[in-house]
């Protein structure tokens, strides 16, 4: 799993993807489960944060 502190949205949600894809396969191991799931978490609060920033700068283009 690539840690980059600053990737794209659409790079976020592919690991996103990727990670519940190995979580669903019954392939990932109890040692690496609780890794997937923090990085998961991380990936969700960047997704979060991007889309807020987005909703925010497309508000202010309306005022």
């Amino acid at each position: 799993m690539a840690k980059k502190s600053n990737i794209s949205y659409s790079e976020a949600m592919a690991e996103i993807e990727t990670i519940l894809s190995q979580l669903q396969s019954e392939k990932c191991d109890i040692e690496s489960l609780a890794e997937r799931v923090k990085r998961a978490s991380t990936l969700i609060e960047l997704c979060r944060t991007k889309l807020r920033k987005a909703e925010s700068d497309v508000e202010k283009l309306f005022e």
